[in-house]
């Protein structure tokens, strides 16, 4: 069990660091809104991470092959980012002195926010698809080991993203009503290129999505 622990805890971390839209997001999320904040749509994206391992883990492999090379399943999620970017960008620079208190509502819609920005996104489910048909078979297939082991990657990855809050909250005093207007600028753009890679990758032939090449690319790999 400890060498399971001990092969979970470095995926947490390069999970941690893989750029999307969530990455950008936290970031800004902890930079502007604080600690507590970051932490409550940081826990919104784990829960989409667990439904989506839940997933992966109970549904078979031929399902969740086709459901990884429906092409309207990225073109959704893609449009749904798109729209989010641009909103973002369009957004006018607000007259009055912003205000960056956070109610106990705005927790829960954070916590919803991240939830759904990682749950659109088809990706990340045939990711944990791929990591539980590589790592399966070395855990013998034991449900035990493989709920320790996701336990910890995922532990791992709330660990390191922990840093990541803490270290971007330090940019907090050092953000005025402009600069916090150009950073949303800047987040508004990343998310209309992540949306716009999804919907390509909609419009991509079905073999370039194949499930199959992708972990036979792990395999290989290893």
């Amino acid at each position: 069990m400890l060498e399971d622990v001990q092969a979970a805890i470095p995926l947490g971390f390069l999970l941690s660091f893989i750029i999307g839209p969530v990455f950008f997001v936290l970031l800004e999320t902890s930079a502007i809104k604080g600690f507590r904040a970051a932490i409550c749509f940081n826990l919104g994206v784990i829960v989409a991470d667990v439904l989506f391992i839940t997933i992966a883990y109970f549904s078979s492999y031929q399902l969740l092959e086709n459901l990884s090379n429906q092409p309207g399943l990225y073109v959704f999620g893609g449009v749904i980012l798109l729209v989010y970017g641009i909103t973002t960008f369009i957004k006018k620079q607000p007259t009055e002195t912003l205000k960056l208190k956070v109610t106990k509502g705005d927790y829960l819609s954070l916590l919803g926010k991240g939830f759904l920005l990682n749950f659109i996104n088809i990706g990340v489910l045939v990711f944990w698809l791929g990591v539980i048909i590589v790592v399966g078979p070395s855990l013998d297939n034991d449900p035990y080991r493989i709920k320790i082991f996701f336990a910890t990657m995922l532990g791992a990855y709330f660990i390191t993203d922990l840093f990541k809050i803490l270290l971007a909250k330090q940019l907090r005093r050092k953000l005025t009503q402009k600069r916090i207007y150009f950073v949303k600028k800047g987040l508004g753009v990343l998310l209309i290129i992540c949306g716009l890679v999804l919907i390509t990758k909609g419009f991509l032939p079905k073999d370039k999505l194949s499930l199959e090449k992708g972990i036979e690319l792990i395999k290989e790999k290893e």
